[in-house]
């Protein structure tokens, strides 16, 4: 995407990032502040990572706000005056979620709808809201209450369609495994190397997409720019083995203690899927992106009730869009993926002098 246009969008503009200090938040700010906007929120819970930030940043541009989205009445005071928001607050682990999934509800669904409702009552142009592959065809705590979260932000888009609501607009995005974000496998296999251990592979044959930070970041400003109310964009995007993961890692940092199985966890799939083949099937191919229209417009629930959709839907002739069907990638396409990211070189940097002493 042209940087013109999303500097057209972005000078002079407040923009609200809840969650802002997890991975998307520190990757998005550094394009951000290039942009000249008029102020960036950040709004999370933990005021170690926003002293992190202050210190790391040290912009005026920037204001922190220490706030929970389950908090209708705060998010409802910060969201005045804001023009666009990018909502990455959310419970993301896996096995929190299983454990504790009233807590998912919670942050990722009622958190969600706070956000949600704010902006259109406070008329904020754009809210972006930031979804995960596990939201189809969940079959985990996290997965279930993004997905849920995905539900809300498409049946609020309708009340704003049918009121004729020309202020907000909806729109969300979707993305697989985000390379070294934090609590993922990349940095977990990293931190295995630092202390010489063995690899933990849950399955060799399990697949995971592969989307560089900057590549998320890249979809969700396409959203923020060009997208519609009630639409959900997905970055296309390679996949590979964890296996293959595991080999190119040892092979970066030439670590010869191999790997060791240790079985699926809870709540996990052997393969991620970004689209299903019930969203396929009326999804519009942007090249890099896939665009995925609500499936059905307005709350003419008769219509949605006792009518059904067309006939000639290809629905029996496609497959979902999966980690498993994606291009995937071999030991040395993901050895070279995984040395463009700026954190794997550092750590590879450090690792040598460490080896050294």
């Amino acid at each position: 995407m042209k940087n013109t246009l999303i500097r057209e969008k972005i000078k002079n503009r407040v923009i609200l990032i809840t969650g802002g200090t997890g991975s998307f938040g520190n990757s998005v700010i550094e394009k951000l502040i290039e942009l000249e906007p008029k102020r960036i929120i950040i709004y999370s819970r933990d005021e170690k990572k926003q002293y992190d930030m202050r210190n790391k940043y040290d912009s005026s541009l920037l204001k922190f706000v220490i706030g929970d989205v389950r908090d209708p009445d705060n998010i409802d005071r910060i969201v005045e005056g804001v023009d666009y928001i990018f909502h990455a607050a959310a419970l993301k682990q896996v096995p929190t979620c299983e454990f504790f999934p009233l807590e998912a509800i919670k942050t990722n669904i009622f958190g969600a709808a706070n956000v949600i409702h704010a902006a259109i009552k406070h008329k904020v142009e754009r809210l972006v809201i930031l979804s995960t592959d596990k939201a189809v065809y969940p079959i985990n705590a996290m997965g279930m209450t993004k997905a849920l979260m995905e539900k809300t932000m498409v049946a609020l888009s309708k009340n704003i369609l049918e009121a004729q609501n020309e202020h907000t607009i909806l729109c969300g995005v979707r993305y697989g495994n985000v390379m070294y974000s934090r609590g993922s496998v990349i940095p977990y296999f990293v931190e295995l190397i630092k202390q010489g251990k063995k690899l933990s592979i849950t399955n060799p044959h399990m697949t995971r997409f592969l989307l560089p930070l900057r590549d998320a970041v890249d979809l969700v400003l396409f959203a923020m720019v060009d997208g519609d109310t009630g639409h959900i964009y997905v970055r296309k995007s390679p996949a590979c083995t964890v296996e293959v993961l595991a080999e190119a890692l040892m092979e970066i940092f030439d670590y010869k203690k191999g790997h060791t199985i240790v079985g699926v966890r809870a709540g996990e799939k052997i393969h991620e899927t970004l689209l299903s083949k019930e969203e396929l099937v009326r999804a519009v191919d942007l090249g890099d992106y896939y665009k995925i229209p609500p499936e059905s417009q307005g709350l003419d629930y008769n219509k949605y009730l006792f009518k059904g959709g067309n006939s000639k839907s290809k629905i029996d002739e496609v497959e979902a869009y999966t980690s498993e069907n994606t291009k995937r990638l071999n030991v040395s396409q993901t050895v070279r993926l995984l040395l463009t990211l700026p954190e794997i070189q550092q750590e590879l940097r450090d690792y040598k002098k460490q080896k050294k002493k």
